[in-house]
C-alpha cells in the first residue's frame, strides 16, 4: 500500500473560510484515483504520484466556477499542500487520515 492510499479528511483554507473535504485515494504507480464529498460538490479525482506528493485538478461550480489546482504532501498520516483557487491566489490545504 502507497503512502497515500486510504481515507483523508482535508481541510482548505479558503478566502471563503474553511471547506472540509473528504476523499478516499487508490494509488497505481505514478497515478492515482479517487472519490471526493464536499459542500462545493461531490466528483471523481485523478492525478499524479511523485513520491509523496498528489497533483490533480478539479472543476467546481459553487460558489462559482473555478478549477482548483492541488498538490498535497504525504507524510504518514498527515497531508499538507496548496491549491490554486483560479484568480482568488492560493489556499493552503492539511489533512489527517481519516
Amino acid at each position: 500500500m502507497a503512502a497515500a492510499d486510504g481515507n483523508w479528511k482535508i481541510t482548505i483554507n479558503t478566502p471563503m473560510g474553511a471547506q472540509v473535504v473528504t476523499a478516499s485515494i487508490t494509488t497505481n504507480g505514478d497515478t492515482f484515483t479517487g472519490k471526493t464529498v464536499s459542500q462545493m460538490g461531490d466528483g471523481d479525482v485523478s492525478g499524479k504520484v511523485d513520491g509523496d506528493t498528489l497533483t490533480w485538478s478539479t472543476n467546481i461550480t459553487s460558489p462559482m466556477p473555478m478549477t482548483l489546482e492541488f498538490s498535497a504532501t504525504v507524510a504518514g498520516d498527515a497531508m499538507t499542500g496548496n491549491v490554486k483557487l483560479g484568480a482568488f491566489g492560493n489556499a493552503p490545504l492539511n489533512g489527517v487520515r481519516a
